[in-house]
């Protein structure tokens, strides 16, 4: 017989880098993890669209997350990394300091977020993981390109 009480669910998430901070989106709302690429602007995009490249014949769009966030903007590296992910049924790729890790996290260990944590405001966020050594925000994706950004993408 299995007790079910000490069962605790977990959700699988990619762990990325902005600035020093760690965050994580779930692996369900991640196509694929690229190198940065070239990538073509589109002219009047909101400032954090960066412009849209062709990933295996598909035009997607792509977000710098420094630039959503209203962080300070860096170079590109070796590590920079564009990671796809579907938000609001679109496919948009989102521009990180580096793609790190794939990890599990018990759903009782994530709490709400505070108002800002790392200089990014609450609203894009969907709560703070507390681990062993490590401080995780996770995104709220459906936040991060809200309904209008998303229309305004999606004609790109």
């Amino acid at each position: 017989m299995v007790d079910h009480t000490a069962i605790t669910e977990d959700i699988k998430v990619i762990v990325f880098r902005l600035l020093e901070e760690e965050y994580g989106v779930e692996v369900h709302q991640v196509r694929s993890i690229e190198r940065m690429e070239t990538i073509t602007r589109v002219p009047r995009s909101p400032e954090f669209v960066k412009g849209v490249i062709n990933l295996r014949g598909v035009v997607t769009p792509i977000i710098d997350l420094r630039g959503r966030f209203g962080l300070e903007e860096a170079p590109y590296t070796e590590s920079t990394r564009i990671i796809i992910v579907v938000a609001g049924g679109l496919e948009v790729g989102l521009i990180v300091d580096a793609a790190n890790d794939v990890i599990d996290i018990p759903v009782n260990a994530i709490e709400p977020p505070p108002e800002v944590v790392g200089g990014i405001e609450a609203v894009y966020l969907r709560g703070v993981a507390k681990l062993e050594s490590r401080l995780l925000i996770l995104l709220n994706l459906d936040r991060v390109l809200n309904k209008e950004e998303l229309q305004l993408v999606a004609k790109l």
